[in-house]
């Protein structure tokens, strides 16, 4: 039985939900998301709730049911909150520079790297060594902050790299000199 397929889901205030043919639509003050609801899932609206319910007790329903509740759940958070991933890059010499549209990173390469930034995400520099990804599709902020830190991952040795805002790096000890 799945206990977040379950969860009954308040929409906030200044948000308006409408479902029409299996296409849910959330609007808020932040913007606009749509999500394509499976055959085997029953979404209702009803006052200021969702539920989510499946049509039957096959694998397939049971298995999107907990996902289109957490899905519509991120939405909802998405267009009233938005979200947010925050990166630091760590090393001499390495930094961020937000140019428009582009993300150019200094990561210890012979040249810089240029990212094209998405349309639904904003990029706020900190400082030249902090950056913010906002948007209001959690998968899409996550999969872009994931992009950029692919560009140069921490390395255990000396913690050199782009990293998470927050993110513990494990740490190896080096080689020893010998006797």
């Amino acid at each position: 039985m799945s206990r977040i397929g379950n969860r009954i889901l308040t929409i906030p205030e200044n948000v308006t939900v409408e479902l029409n043919n299996h296409t849910l639509t959330v609007k808020g003050p932040k913007g606009e998301l749509t999500l394509n609801i499976p055959s085997n899932v029953i979404v209702k609206i009803k006052d200021k709730e969702i539920t989510v319910e499946r049509e039957n007790e096959q694998i397939k329903s049971k298995s999107l049911h907990g996902t289109v509740n957490a899905l519509i759940a991120n939405m909802l958070e998405g267009v009233s909150d938005g979200y947010q991933k925050g990166l630091e890059i760590v090393g001499v010499g390495y930094r961020f520079n937000v140019q428009g549209t582009k993300l150019v990173i200094s990561a210890g390469y012979s040249h810089p790297v240029s990212l094209d930034v998405p349309s639904n995400l904003t990029i706020e520099g900190i400082n030249n060594t902090e950056i913010v990804i906002k948007g209001i599709d959690k998968q899409a902020v996550g999969e872009f902050a994931a992009n950029i830190r692919k560009v140069r991952k921490p390395e255990p040795y000396k913690g050199k790299g782009i990293r998470y805002k927050g993110e513990h790096i494990r740490r190896k000890e080096g080689k020893k000199a010998s006797k």
